[in-house]
């Protein structure tokens, strides 16, 4: 990709309404966020600064344990983190309830959201038994691998 067609991008980026963008394209990857909060990259310096936006770039060849924040809780329990990085679901559709909210009873293999990572859904099921005693996420939010989800006691 040509520095113009970045800049490019990076203006429209700037222009709209979209908090986060990632692009990848063989071996390139762009990664653009308007957040207070990214994901851990390791930026590379071009020739010419861009001016506001906050941008890196890293190639296919990263791996998401590198940028695997490292979660020590002082609370009590277990707690489930997320397997792969995309969008949790904590209830099968919107009309229906739930899978689990606090103070719930669950079991060892049983299913307590849906994470939904490029257009397949994945059931994410509890390895051990208790209680929801926290859910740490909402609906929707995109989380990252190794992202605390529930905490059981």
């Amino acid at each position: 990709m040509e520095i113009n067609e970045v800049k490019e991008l990076l203006s429209q980026f700037n222009d709209s309404n979209l908090t986060e963008f990632d692009l990848r394209e063989g071996s390139f990857e762009l990664y653009m966020n308007k957040n207070q909060t990214s994901r851990q990259v390791t930026p590379v310096q071009t020739e010419q600064a861009v001016d506001s936006v906050p941008v890196a770039a890293t190639s296919a060849s990263t791996t998401s344990a590198e940028a695997t924040p490292i979660v020590e809780s002082k609370e009590e329990g277990h707690v489930i983190t997320s397997p792969i990085v995309g969008i949790v679901y904590l209830q099968p559709s919107p009309e229906q309830e739930a899978y689990k909210s606090v103070g719930d009873k669950v079991k060892q293999g049983e299913t307590v959201c849906i994470i939904e990572a490029m257009k397949l859904l994945n059931e994410i099921t509890s390895d051990f038994d208790g209680t929801i005693t926290e859910i740490l996420v909402e609906n929707e939010d995109v989380v990252e691998y190794g992202q605390p989800l529930f905490r059981i006691s």
